[in-house]
């Protein structure tokens, strides 16, 4: 699923909300775990999963081209941890 379909299944379960209300809703969520993501804040929404924030060391890595040795910088990527009730529901006999 991609963001404007997200958008349109809210839209269609809220008729009483206008569409662009909804998308303004989702990308204010959205906007907000990224900025706390940036500063390394951890976002948990409980019984869905946290997001969090992990830093990878600097190393050398491998071209898989030409077999070459290639230097990577040290970065932060985002991390996700499911919740309890996620895996419970995906994991469910239903």
């Amino acid at each position: 699923m991609i963001k404007s379909e997200l958008v349109q299944k809210l839209a269609d379960k809220n008729p009483h909300l206008y569409h662009r209300d909804v998308e303004r809703i989702v990308n204010a969520v959205l906007d907000e775990i990224i900025r706390a993501m940036q500063t390394d804040d951890r976002v948990e929404l409980r019984g869905f999963g946290a997001f969090s924030v992990k830093s990878r060391n600097a190393r050398t890595g491998r071209n898989p081209r030409t077999g070459g040795a290639v230097d990577v910088t040290a970065k932060k990527v985002p991390f996700f941890k499911t919740g309890k009730e996620l895996r419970e529901r995906l994991n469910s006999q239903s």
